[in-house]
């Protein structure tokens, strides 16, 4: 019996990974996403290893994922992909109180964010 097929979300030459509930806020993991998109997986891999930033190594594991898929699941040659597009959405915010002076309460916003990481395999060129 079974489950029907779900159909492809993506083109025939890409694939993608989710990164779900990141620790960080979608302003500061729009930084990361903007500098690799478009840049080849090979070189937004070097350049994620060697970012100071602390996010950077979570981004990475969603970009490893991305390029696994497209190795594994749909068979494309790994030297030839790049970043297509690296989509950052809001998730669910924790919010929590701290103490004040004169018996107030200060506002704390904990910001969680989504990570979409599509690879595409490039044309050949002759």
């Amino acid at each position: 019996m079974g489950k029907k097929k779900n159909p492809r979300r993506v083109g025939e030459t890409e694939a993608m990974a989710y990164g779900h509930l990141i620790r960080v806020s979608p302003q500061k993991l729009g930084l990361l996403a903007r500098m690799i998109q478009g840049k080849a997986a090979e070189t937004a891999l070097a350049d994620l290893t060697f970012s100071s930033k602390r996010i950077a190594q979570d981004v990475k594991k969603v970009l490893q994922s991305a390029i696994a898929n497209a190795e594994n699941n749909h068979q494309l040659d790994v030297d030839r992909l790049y970043v297509a597009e690296a989509s950052v959405g809001k998730a669910m915010v924790m919010k929590r109180f701290r103490a004040r002076a004169r018996g107030r309460a200060g506002r704390i916003i904990k910001p969680f964010s989504n990570l979409k990481v599509v690879v595409r395999e490039r044309e050949e060129t002759s």
